[in-house]
């Protein structure tokens, strides 16, 4: 009989050997260690490839498909969720590291609250070096029993990258898979949300950096940053006003095929409607947790070598 690992990670990447090296150093390096690594290369044109067959050859946990062309970001992140097996699934980012505690602690979180759907850490942004410039609280009500209450946390509030968290499989296949409009992610999450509370870790594991490479930065533009999720958004079909009504009708749709209540569907369809009002006037867009102030260094308890699988021999080589 033919085991599986417990958890799944899935690693969309292109064109990620800046920093592909030291996030498997951090995934690799978890105290828990009953799990797979699938990445799934988008056809890359840079060193990537090189690396991920480097770290296949080393470790037998880690398993690198590449693909024979670039096919988007959002269908990448899809395609490897379907090549994953465990029970548990976490997608990764190529440039982000993660504490050497983050995996066990979601797990055990998890085993501990049959009803949450969805676990993951606090965090904070890193800059191309990885150090910490904004570490942020975590603020919204996913953990409340409500589905509308979680809904309407997750429409109004800032922060969170719950979509990097520790998820149940069974939940995931039962929602719409990630889509290409703009802002498609957190139509995404919120449907997951519908379906389980989540658990926030209260610990500083995850670092989300942010560097002029960076997906969102490398595409400033509505248009260009669905058309970097999926190229088949490129072209005369998908203008941006398009792209903002799929993201509206995106949440529509999630409160549609989640699992609620007749009341509970009216109480989201009322925050939604609170939260499109909200956004009609002058300065509803909200913030972005990257543009806060950086943190005096000084300040902060956390030291990522220290945490972090890999930063140690990193460190010492640039020393």
């Amino acid at each position: 009989m033919t085991t599986h690992p417990r958890l799944s990670i899935g690693l969309p990447v292109y064109n990620g050997e800046e920093y592909l090296a030291e996030a498997l150093d951090a995934l690799l390096g978890q105290t828990y260690e009953d799990f797979e690594l699938v990445i799934s290369d988008n056809a890359s044109t840079d060193g990537t490839q090189d690396i991920c067959r480097k770290y296949e050859a080393q470790d037998p946990r880690v398993r690198y498909i590449r693909l024979t062309r670039n096919i988007g970001a959002a269908p990448n992140h899809n395609y490897v969720f379907t090549q994953c097996k465990g029970e548990l699934f976490k997608w990764a980012s190529h440039d982000d590291l993660y504490a050497r505690d983050l995996l066990r602690r979601c797990v055990d979180a998890l085993d501990e609250h049959p009803e949450v759907v969805l676990a993951h850490a606090d965090q904070a942004v890193i800059d191309g070096d990885g150090r910490i410039t904004v570490p942020y609280a975590y603020t919204l009500n996913t953990a409340s029993p409500s589905a509308p209450e979680r809904f309407r946390s997750m429409l109004f509030e800032a922060g969170g990258d719950d979509f990097y968290g520790v998820m149940r499989a069974d939940v995931l296949r039962r929602v719409k898979p990630h889509d290409s409009y703009h802002h498609a992610d957190r139509t995404f999450v919120a449907e997951i949300a519908l379906h389980g509370p989540f658990h926030q870790v209260p610990e500083l594991l995850y670092f989300r950096r942010d560097h002029p490479t960076r997906a969102e930065r490398a595409n400033p533009s509505k248009r260009s940053r669905c058309v970097n999720l999926d190229p088949r958004r490129a072209g005369l079909l998908h203008p941006t006003p398009r792209l903002l009504a799929e993201y509206v009708l995106g949440f529509v749709s999630a409160i549609q095929r989640a699992p609620l209540s007749a009341a509970d569907r009216r109480a989201c369809h009322r925050h939604l409607a609170a939260w499109m009002t909200s956004r009609a006037r002058p300065g509803g867009a909200g913030e972005r947790v990257e543009d806060r102030a950086p943190v005096d260094p000084a300040l902060l308890t956390v030291d990522l070598d220290e945490i972090v699988a890999g930063r140690e021999s990193r460190r010492g080589e640039q020393e």
